[in-house]
């Protein structure tokens, strides 16, 4: 399956999700292409929309590999089939410059408010699209140990070895197309357009004022 866009995408992911429609579910999107799709898709389940961050931890010489990933805590997913690329001294240094990007990021996309709680909220963490699926595994882990009622991984396209790692991970997993082999992500969408920082504020703005009375405290 070749998507449209993630527009059209979303809307049929929001469709395979429809059973939490009205329960207020909180879709985290992963900036930043994941946003406009969690916008689509909150709004489809009357439910709040908020960024969960994550940066993956890049290769020495190579940035392009992820070794693993990082969330705004510090908590760390590392590749095990990695561990011969990196020493310590280099993870340590990787770690501190995403947790950086990650603070920065935070207070450009929402400056105005703490994210949203989801102690006891069923939560629907978004992707585009999920290669290694290492960032995904880190924000379902980083969202796990903020004690949601349930946990649902949604993506466009996703490997099959990929989605066994992360049903480990997740009370549910929907993906809507599933390649014997992922070269690219961007080839599963005819409009894969990078997504800016304004668009992200401008999306998650669009629905703040919902989601003010379920932000952390």
């Amino acid at each position: 399956m070749v998507f449209e866009n993630r527009a059209q995408a979303a809307r049929m992911l929001a469709a395979r999700l429809r059973a939490w429609r009205g329960q207020r579910p909180v879709v985290l999107a992963i900036p930043r292409g994941a946003v406009p799709m969690g916008r689509i898709i909150a709004d489809d389940l009357q439910g709040d929309l908020d960024v969960v961050l994550v940066r993956k931890l890049r290769a020495p010489f190579n940035p392009e590999l992820a070794i693993g990933s990082i969330d705004e805590a510090g908590t760390v997913y590392l590749d095990p089939d990695t561990t011969d690329l990196w020493d310590a001294d280099y993870l340590e240094t990787e770690k501190q410059e995403q947790l950086g990007m990650l603070a920065r990021r935070r207070r450009m996309y929402a400056p105005a408010r703490a994210p949203i709680d989801v102690r006891d909220r069923v939560v629907i963490v978004i992707d585009d699209g999920i290669a290694t699926g290492s960032t995904m595994i880190a924000a379902l882990r980083a969202i796990s140990a903020r004690h949601p009622a349930r946990l649902i991984a949604a993506t466009g396209v996703a490997p099959a070895d990929t989605l066994e790692r992360i049903r480990q991970e997740a009370d549910e997993v929907v993906c809507l197309e599933v390649p014997r082999v992922l070269f690219a992500i961007g080839s599963h969408f005819r409009d894969f357009g990078q997504v800016s920082d304004d668009e992200v504020v401008e999306l998650l703005a669009a629905g703040a004022g919902s989601a003010a009375g379920t932000s952390a405290s």
